[in-house]
Formats: structure tokens, sequence, C-alpha cells
């Protein structure tokens, strides 16, 4: 095959390679679409705070709204011989609804077919704001880690993964895991809630409103949050040396969520002296997921296998 002399003609090897791997690997999370396990409720005896009347719950077009009953959705590891690692994923959606399919179920199939076992956490959203989805991840960390050996993982193996809001509620969880207000009330809360590592997608990390993005702010803190709180819910500022290891993704492109938000929190990671990787692509815009045809920006499973595999979370 005579091939063209430029790149902007029709054929492009490396882009060509790319595509085909991510089609396969496309192809093996929705052939291994049966592993998915039991859907576990996080507050079997109630959450605390209050309880809002928001009707039932929504589902549409893959999307959930309207959470009222926070769960956690099991993966189980597909190899033989697993990592013994776990990672609790949190889709994203602006905190007004979860983006369950592609930026949930999809991670949960690939991360099992690496070997972890993935958890899809189901959390409560605009109805409840600020606490709730804390004390959600919080609590699906503890329940993860307490019940470790039911699983067949490492207690020091657990880690988070988020995109978008979905990425602020994680990285919430890597630098808020002892706030006061993210406990329960109960027994569980004796129990670690600190991630051991971070993988976050585009996500949103600060509330200050020159790069923070509006909605997921407004649905997490309200019109007129405080000052306190802003700083607070602004996620660069409370980075510390005990932050775990983290992983970052994010486009130029990005329309949505600036990447100056990625940058900031590997600026304060750096800071910290914790161990960070940040992965930054021209093309990819916001919401990219798992798909294909982003340029570049489509490999970044593999790197962040790469990254799992450096850590030795993974074979």
């Amino acid at each position: 095959m005579k091939r063209p002399k430029y790149r902007d003609q029709k054929y492009n090897k490396g882009d060509h390679i790319m595509r085909s791997w991510i089609l396969a690997l496309l192809l093996v999370a929705s052939a291994g679409a049966g592993a998915q396990g039991n859907v576990v409720t996080l507050w079997p005896n109630g959450f605390p705070g209050p309880h809002p009347q928001l009707g039932p719950e929504r589902l549409d077009d893959e999307r959930i709204s309207n959470v009222s009953v926070p769960t956690l959705t099991v993966y189980p590891a597909s190899y033989d011989r697993p990592a013994h690692t776990a990672v609790i994923i949190c889709p994203g959606g602006g905190y007004e609804i979860l983006s369950f399919t592609r930026e949930g179920h999809q991670y949960a199939q690939w991360l099992s077919n690496l070997g972890i076992t993935a958890f899809v956490l189901k959390s409560r959203l605009s109805g409840y704001g600020h606490p709730a989805p804390l004390q959600d991840v919080l609590r699906a960390i503890r329940l993860v880690r307490s019940q470790a050996a039911q699983y067949g993982v490492a207690p020091d193996r657990i880690g988070v993964m988020g995109s978008s809001a979905g990425g602020h509620l994680a990285a919430s969880a890597s630098t808020l895991y002892n706030l006061p207000a993210g406990r329960g009330g109960d027994a569980l809360d004796a129990v670690s809630a600190r991630p051991d590592f971070a993988m976050l997608m585009y996500p949103v990390i600060s509330m200050e409103s020159a790069v923070t993005h509006a909605g997921s702010r407004r649905a997490l803190l309200g019109t007129s949050p405080s000052a306190e709180l802003v700083r607070q819910m602004s996620l660069e500022q409370q980075v510390n040396a005990q932050t775990p290891p983290t992983l970052l993704m994010h486009s130029q492109d990005d329309g949505a969520v600036p990447v100056d938000n990625s940058i900031l929190y590997f600026q304060a990671l750096t800071r910290a002296h914790v161990p960070a990787e940040m992965m930054l692509f021209e093309h990819g815009g916001h919401g990219m997921g798992m798909r294909a045809g982003q340029g570049t920006a489509s490999n970044w499973p593999r790197r962040a296998e790469e990254w799992l595999r450096d850590r030795k979370l993974i074979p």
C-alpha cells in the first residue's frame, strides 16, 4: 500500500493502530459484561443528615439522577490470579447526574480485565449537596476496607477513580478523608477512609470562580457558599504530605472543566512531595471516557495501565 506523503491525509499508521487497540479493549469489556456482581447498599440503617423528598430515582440515557439510595456495584477481578487491588469509581455528571455507563460501568470492566476488583459508586447529588457525596465516597472506602478479605483485596491497595465532578469527589476522598462532616456516625468510622491511590480524569478540582466548573460548584455548594466552604472544597488548597499518589489526565481543549484544575492539583501535589503523574493531551475535549477517535487521548487506558503496573498495583 502506498502511503500518503503528508500526515493530514487519510492514512496514519499510528492512529490506525491506536484505534484498533481501543476497539479491541472495548470489545473485551463488552464480552466481560457478565462480570458485574452484587449491588451493596452503603447505608442499610440510614444515612446521616437530612432526607429531602426527591421522588423516585431516574434512569435516562444510561445516566442516573435523583439518587436517594447510595450503593456500590461490584465488578470482581476477572483474572485467575487477581491483583488484590480495588478501585472505587466515581462517575461524573456535574453533581446533578451520574454518567453511570460511560464513566462507571466501562471503566469497571476495563479494571476488571486488569485483575482489579472495581466498585461503581452511586452517590447522592444536588438534592442533598455537601457533605452527602463526601459521606458516600468515604463510606464506600471504609466498607471495602473493612471487608477486604471478603472481596479478595488487600486493605492497603484500595484506590479511587473519578471523572469530571466524580474526579472532584475522588480528590475530596484523597484530601478530606478525616473531615468530621464526612463521617457516618457509627462504628465504621473507626476504619480509615484514606484511599491508597487516585486516578483523576479531567477532574473538577477548584471551587474558586476563576477556574471551577460553575454547574458543579452550584450543585454541590449552592448558589451563595461561604468563602470558608469554597476554600475547603477547593482541593488544591487541601493537599498535604498524606495525600495519596495520584494520576491526572486532562485535555488542553476541555471546554467545560479548564485544564488548569489538573495543573493546580499537580502543582500542589509536587509542593507536598506526593508522587504524581500528569498526562495532558492536545485533543480529547470533555467527557472523553473510553471513546476512540480522540487522537492520542484515546490511548489513555494503556498509559494508565503502565502507571498502575509501575506502582505495582497490577502484575
